[in-house]
């Protein structure tokens, strides 16, 4: 008799598999351009002379609050009205805000839309990662969205190139090439995607999985179980009544006041701290990124085989790395060309080890929803970690009107440390 594989028989795992690996692949490299239409304004701000750091403070901010906001609830709605139809909404509404930024003279004007654009970004992720869910089992989850994650994290480098090559064609428009260039790359990966990935295996003309791991199968169950008897809107009373689920939402608010007070303002760093130039640092702060998707590329597909039950140790260690990294980047001397190099590797392995934790979180949040309401777990921690977002933006934008860069990196370095010190604690009380 042939041997099942996830309820499939040979042929049909075989099939399975091909638009599971396809399916991975077109939505990883649509997040990555997706990325092309939000974290622009962190890369163009060297040219954007004619506001203050308080003023890019704000901007950042302003995406930041709606971004999180939008995931509390696109999270769920994506879940209830469509989820193919919620990212691909999420890419074209994108870049028309883009489009129209690139016009704006007034602040005000500018945190009006790119405020919209912060939401509707937002409908984009937490659907993304349901969708893995139902191409990709239990087992297989923490590299199946760590590998989605780790584009992310790559396509800030996309991001940074793209603003880069828009400041050498279209070199008159100063920072406003930096929201019409860009914008072409996630246009033509929506195409792709939307001819060639498929949302779940029902629609290559195969039934669902049947997840192997006999707990999962269960906990899956009971989700459905809940959904039907309790109503749609259960799932967020649902999961808030978890203490441990609390504790990522910890977990990913700090990791996003870290994550993102490095990547918004390290460019801005590097060019008032080195001889380099606008352009030389903006490519140099790559390096970030470029750490942070091998990061979460790396270690939420180790937690799958090392605690797939308790993926929190993954932050512990993550934690505490990247928290002594970070005040590495804050001794050392970036115009001293030795200590220059040593900063540089600090902010490689600062950006593995705290992206890392974000991806480890939406392994979790894949495992706790389950097909049934991935998504919305999803929304609500992506909610979290941008209200850190939001605040270090505001807070940073602020606090580097006087130049204190020191404050910046050592508190960045506290919330990696709370991280590993709550991951610890909770870790030893329970398993996830």
């Amino acid at each position: 008799m042939e041997k099942l594989k996830y309820g499939y028989n040979k042929a049909e795992y075989k099939k399975f598999l091909s638009g599971a690996w396809r399916y991975l692949i077109l939505f990883s490299l649509l997040y990555c351009a997706h990325y092309c239409t939000r974290l622009n304004i962190g890369n163009a701000q060297v040219y954007m002379t004619e506001f203050s750091s308080e003023d890019i403070g704000i901007l950042s901010s302003v995406l930041f609050w709606t971004y999180g906001v939008g995931h509390l609830v696109n999270g769920r709605l994506g879940e209830i009205f469509g989820i193919r139809k919620f990212i691909m909404l999420s890419v074209i509404l994108s870049v028309v805000c883009n489009i129209f930024m690139g016009f704006q003279t007034s602040i005000a004007v500018m945190a009006v839309i790119w405020g919209i654009n912060g939401f509707v970004q937002s409908m984009a992720w937490s659907p993304g990662v349901s969708s893995l869910t139902k191409w990709w089992p239990g087992d297989k989850r923490g590299f199946a969205t760590g590998f989605a994650n780790a584009f992310s994290g790559f396509g800030q480098v996309v991001a940074t190139l793209m603003v880069a090559l828009g400041f050498v064609l279209l070199p008159s428009l100063g920072w406003r090439s930096a929201f019409f260039v860009p914008a072409a790359l996630p246009i033509l990966m929506l195409i792709i995607y939307a001819l060639f990935a498929k949302a779940g295996p029902k629609d290559i003309g195969l039934k669902d999985y049947e997840e192997e791991d006999a707990a999962k199968a269960e906990h899956e169950d009971e989700m459905a179980k809940i959904v039907k008897e309790k109503g749609k809107l259960y799932p967020y009373f649902h999961l808030l009544s978890k203490p441990i689920f609390l504790v990522w939402i910890f977990v990913v608010f700090a990791s996003g006041v870290a994550r993102y007070g490095l990547v918004t303002w390290i460019p801005k760093y590097l060019n008032e701290t080195t001889e380099l130039g606008a352009i030389v640092s903006l490519l140099t702060s790559t390096i970030l990124p470029i750490g942070m998707g091998i990061g979460t590329l790396v270690v939420p597909t180790l937690t799958d085989k090392l605690c797939p039950n308790n993926r929190l140790w993954a932050s512990v260690v993550s934690g505490l790395v990247s928290a002594i990294c970070v005040v590495g980047v804050a001794l050392l001397n970036p115009r001293d060309s030795f200590q220059f190099v040593l900063m540089l590797v600090c902010l490689f392995f600062a950006g593995f080890f705290i992206y890392a934790i974000n991806g480890t979180v939406w392994a979790y949040a894949a495992d706790v929803g389950g097909r049934v309401f991935a998504s919305t777990a999803s929304g609500i921690l992506d909610f979290a970690a941008y209200m850190g977002a939001a605040i270090q933006a505001a807070v940073y934008g602020f606090i580097l009107g006087d130049g204190n860069w020191n404050a910046v990196f050592i508190s960045v370095a506290v919330f990696c440390l709370l991280i590993a010190i709550v991951s610890f604690a909770s870790s030893l009380k329970k398993k996830v």
